[in-house]
């Protein structure tokens, strides 16, 4: 299937063959690099992936914002701890239209977010796909994002409308899928790779979250879903394997403490990810 084949714009455009020039750009700031982190289930921590990310390329110096399209489910702004804060909103131009200010984490990592534009970050988003793809799309246009080298987007589980608008509508350059090493979750996660390769999105690769336990007094890893390995479930996939993250509870606390950022930017053991990420992105 073609670019035009799936652009939004098709039959609307006088670009033939180039439709990409149709995808939504920033009004506010300049973005080099967007990619997805996406997964065909939930549960398998895309959030915490995204924030791994982010923090490992704030920490190499890029100039990094993050874009929770998980709008229904929202939980960037807790993973960074700036739960407790709001992204600002300002008139701009005529009419009805606004532009948001994202919330700044400590590294310097631009978030917007639903639940930093709502009063109560527990209140629910009771909304049909076609409001909430029309909201995510303004938050990505309207937000001032400034200078980005990369604009990392979580996104919510599955193949319906958020995926498609943002594979559609926005210019990813890449895509990150998370998993579980479980034969019936790869299976689930396949809809999505399947997917991304019919819209033509880059597939940077696949990180086996939650793989293994280490055991505190001898080191020896367990393996808590399959006794399989991340590189055999990548194959199943058919994409490269970025990386096999195990259970980690002190992770677990600081992003409970909201120190999320600190723990993870000390932490060598999350160099892999975002190392072979990078290889990937500039093949």
């Amino acid at each position: 299937m073609s670019t035009c084949d799936t652009c939004p714009s098709k039959g609307n455009c006088n670009t033939k063959n180039k439709c990409e020039e149709a995808k939504l750009l920033p009004k506010y700031g300049k973005i080099k690099n967007v990619i997805g982190v996406i997964s065909g289930k939930g549960g398998v921590g895309k959030s915490t992936v995204t924030g791994i990310l982010a923090t490992k390329l704030a920490k190499k110096g890029y100039k990094v914002g993050v874009l929770d399209a998980d709008i229904t489910g929202p939980s960037m702004p807790r993973f960074f701890g700036i739960n407790n804060k709001r992204a600002a909103m300002y008139p701009a131009g005529d009419g009805n239209e606004v532009k948001f200010e994202p919330v700044t984490t400590k590294l310097g990592i631009k978030v917007n977010s639903l639940n930093l534009l709502t009063e109560q970050e527990d209140e629910p988003v009771i909304w049909r796909g076609p409001v909430i793809t029309g909201v995510l799309n303004q938050m990505y246009r309207d937000t001032m994002w400034e200078e980005l080298d990369y604009l990392l987007i979580d996104m919510p589980p599955g193949t319906g409308d958020v995926a498609l608008t943002v594979m559609q509508t926005m210019p990813v350059t890449g895509m990150v899928i998370v998993s579980t090493p479980q034969n019936m979750v790869s299976m689930i996660v396949k809809k999505v790779v399947t997917m991304a390769e019919k819209l033509n999105i880059n597939l940077l690769g696949v990180v086996e979250n939650m793989a293994y336990v280490v055991c505190g007094k001898c080191g020896e890893k367990t393996r808590i879903f399959s006794k399989k390995s991340g590189e055999e479930h990548a194959k199943y996939l058919n994409i490269p394997l970025l990386a096999e993250m195990p259970v980690d509870l002190d992770l677990v606390e600081n992003m409970e403490s909201g120190n999320a950022e600190e723990y993870i930017g000390d932490n060598k053991n999350y160099d892999e990810l975002v190392e072979n990420m990078l290889e990937q992105y500039g093949k």
